[in-house]
């Protein structure tokens, strides 16, 4: 949980804390349009990779390698951004990087070229994400809550994630065009790019944002064993968490969400991902680590209803448990890594953390596609079984005491 504030921070705390929560709301505004773009992008992938040849272990194997490829990225921006402190200038090309590769899906003719520029779209988010999560994770100190930090940049984050889709659905509605859809996503992601280049003008050095450090830690090496046992759980979580665009693929190609309604559909989830994170931020902030646990259960139900349902509403609500699911990965569980490191190495930490985190995403990506070709009731048991190993685990973080 989130330490008490020291006596010093008292004075001049409230203007200390609105500069904070108005560079979170920057944040989180310019997060709106990043996801607009690449979330309307990915509404849809799977129909559109299955259109252009790709088979439903090509679309588990490439998204899962997207993931891998990303989050091993963070790896060494997370470090870099440490080394240099230069947030914005890796910030601004992982942005960059990412908001152009998703209207070149316009332009492709075959599923290999739609898999590079989703890989490099994923490529150019593991740049950017470690630095800025540190910068959200200096705010949030300040605001007196990692998790309302975090949860409100989420919240954000995916009222953008709602309205992509929804422009997605609107194009295919009016047109049937999946280039022409992707087409139209670049208009968010050039609003994103300007809104970027604003913030590093309005905020060039975010970090100062958390004045008063934390009370001094006895020196160690490494992370500390409550950091390795979260990581382990958290790999777990991630590892049988299936991709939307094999969910999409799944729904298509069995007629359990038809149409446009797919992209309706992660529209859905994208909105209960956001509005639990509001939620989920001031439970984390009032309630510690422990809240991933019933959390990680109402997650895992995904599975069962999603590919084992065979009525509309069943396959709405799994999709809906997914986006809840998702609203936990990106919100509650970087909120709860901030406490337990370093504030000068948290950029370093987040890399560490997600590069293991996307190796798993990426092996159970590939586990769930031949699962899924062989057996979709192994699928949906491979899924609840690491969600239920991960459980234990988080438990166990939960009793320790953070070390910051």
């Amino acid at each position: 949980m989130q330490p008490p504030a020291h006596p010093a921070a008292q004075c001049g705390a409230a203007p200390q804390r609105r500069r904070a929560l108005a560079f979170v709301l920057t944040i989180g505004v310019l997060s709106l349009f990043a996801d607009c773009t690449y979330e309307g992008s990915r509404a849809v992938l799977g129909p559109y990779l299955g259109v252009l040849g790709a088979s439903a272990l090509a679309i588990s194997s490439v998204t899962g390698f997207g993931e891998l490829a990303g989050y091993a990225l963070r790896l060494f921006s997370g470090r870099a951004a440490d080394r240099t402190r230069a947030f914005w200038p890796i910030i601004l090309v992982g942005y960059t990087v990412q908001m152009l590769s998703v209207p070149a899906l316009a332009l492709v003719h075959t599923w290999p070229q739609a898999a590079a520029l989703l890989i490099l779209e994923r490529i150019g988010k593991g740049l950017r994400n470690p630095p800025r999560d540190a910068l959200l994770s200096h705010a949030g100190r300040s605001l007196g809550g990692y998790g309302w930090a975090f949860g409100l940049h989420e919240a954000l984050d995916q009222t953008g994630a709602v309205l992509g889709p929804l422009l997605v659905a609107a194009v295919l509605s009016w047109r049937h065009d999946f280039r022409l859809a992707y087409a139209w996503l670049a208009v968010p992601a050039l609003i994103n790019l300007a809104l970027v280049l604003r913030a590093r003008r309005v905020y060039p050095r975010p970090q100062e944002l958390e004045q008063v450090p934390p009370q001094p830690a006895a020196p160690q090496r490494g992370h500390g064993h409550a950091f390795w046992l979260y990581l382990a759980a958290a790999c777990l979580v991630a590892a049988g968490y299936a991709d939307y665009p094999l969910i999409a693929f799944h729904l298509h190609a069995h007629d359990a969400v038809s149409g446009t309604w797919i992209a309706q559909a992660y529209a859905l989830a994208m909105a209960v991902a956001g509005g639990g994170s509001l939620l989920f931020g001031r439970w984390f902030d009032r309630s510690g680590s422990r809240v991933l646990l019933p959390l990680t259960v109402a997650g895992a139900l995904f599975a069962p209803l999603v590919f084992l349902g065979h009525a509309h509403w069943v396959a709405w609500l799994g999709v809906a448990l997914w986006g809840l699911g998702m609203g936990v990965h990106e919100s509650i569980i970087p909120a709860a890594l901030a406490p337990r490191v370093d504030p000068a190495r948290r950029a370093s930490a987040y890399g560490l953390f997600t590069a293991a985190y996307g190796a798993a995403w990426f092996g159970g990506s590939v586990a769930i596609g031949v699962l899924y070709q062989a057996d979709v009731a192994w699928l949906v048991a491979f899924c609840l079984l690491t969600q239920a190993l991960a459980l234990p685990l988080f438990a166990r973080v939960a009793r320790s005491t953070a070390p910051h």
